[in-house]
């Protein structure tokens, strides 16, 4: 007999989770998320793709041959009738797949157009776009130009008055001279 063991220790009892059935979709998404939660250090199985079905293939070398010859069981017919199915499946697959790579090829072209269509009109815009800003910075060019142009014309008209004023002035000051000469002399007499 073996000999007794010392007494386990009593281990954690988790508390019973009530039963909450889903109502929706979401609810349930969401029960399946708090599960998850309980525990974050517990690693969460994600399920890999599954492959797609395929048929077995054909046969390279098939052993009961069926003969045209009279006398066939009746067992015969269930085997012929397998057989049907199974090449039956075979082509729908290969047809489903044949449909499933021109559509493929068909999306691909149609994004391949759809890129090229959106990169003209990109290309279109961006060539608008620096049309305009080359009109603008023109526009500001000429802008520039036209004041300094103004401001040379302003300056030559300002020497021009300038120098008229320096005449005027002159005039006015011979004036003035003229002026404090009495044209009559009063009280001689």
């Amino acid at each position: 007999m073996a000999a007794p063991s010392a007494p386990r220790p009593p281990r954690p009892r988790k508390e019973p989770q009530p039963l909450v059935i889903p109502r929706s979709a979401a609810e349930e998404q969401r029960l399946r998320l708090e599960r998850l939660m309980r525990n974050p250090e517990k690693t969460v199985p994600i399920p890999e793709k599954l492959n797609e079905w395929a048929p077995r293939p054909p046969p390279e070398f098939v052993r009961d041959v069926m003969g045209s010859s009279a006398g066939a069981g009746s067992g015969e017919f269930h085997v012929y009738r397998h057989l049907r199915r199974r090449e039956y499946q075979r082509q729908d697959f290969m047809d489903a797949m044949a449909e499933k790579q021109r559509l493929d090829e068909e999306f691909q072209k149609k994004l391949e157009r759809n890129k090229m269509i959106a990169e003209e009109q990109t290309a279109k815009r961006r060539r608008k776009r620096q049309k305009l800003k080359e009109k603008k910075l023109q526009a500001k060019k000429n802008k520039l130009e036209q004041k300094k142009q103004e401001k040379e014309s302003d300056q030559s008209q300002e020497r021009a008055s300038s120098e008229d004023d320096e005449e005027d002035s002159k005039e006015e000051e011979e004036k003035e001279d003229d002026a404090e000469e009495p044209s009559f002399v009063m009280g001689r007499g």
